[in-house]
């Protein structure tokens, strides 16, 4: 690379950052709208976590991954889901545009987790494009889920598409 010159790096970023120009920066990802949630599968518990946008929440840190999830021991292994939730908005309101869901398996005592990058990368670019994926999911997670998103705010679950109702009910 010449010197002097910018290198075009993947960035998460806030707002335009072209001011409409379509000059440097133009392609960057826009992440305003995503908000990373972690399911606790055994304990039916569900909660924002802003660093697994990053791969960095607090459940993802301090253990080694694995490549091939036959690797993980059984014993001590925790189920979690990652999901990508994205928000929209149409005249009537903000929605629930975009849900997909990821596995995270977790052994703590071992140190040791499993997680597909290349998935959790596809599916937050999906939820970002209104995809709902869910289907990989456990229907209590589901169920779980969907009581979480109501909760959180019942006008945006009730502008939301029924078919992200039907899959979270």
């Amino acid at each position: 690379m010449e010197p002097g010159k910018r290198k075009l790096e993947f960035n998460i970023i806030k707002n335009d950052p072209t001011d409409g120009h379509g000059g440097f920066g133009i392609g960057s990802l826009n992440l305003e709208n995503v908000t990373p949630l972690m399911l606790d599968v055994e304990e039916g518990d569900v909660w924002i976590e802003l660093q697994a946008m990053h791969a960095r929440s607090k459940t993802e840190r301090g253990v080694k991954y694995l490549k091939d999830r036959s690797e993980l021991p059984e014993e001590g292994t925790k189920q979690y889901w990652v999901i990508w939730v994205a928000v929209d908005r149409k005249p009537e309101g903000p929605y629930y545009a975009g849900v997909t869901a990821c596995e995270l398996l977790i052994n703590r005592p071992a140190r040791r987790g499993f997680k597909s990058m290349p998935e959790h990368v596809n599916h937050l670019d999906k939820a970002m494009k209104g995809h709902i994926i869910v289907d990989n999911m456990d229907k209590d997670s589901r169920k779980v889920l969907g009581a979480f998103l109501k909760q959180h705010d019942e006008g945006i679950w009730e502008r939301s598409s029924e078919h992200l109702k039907e899959e979270l009910s």
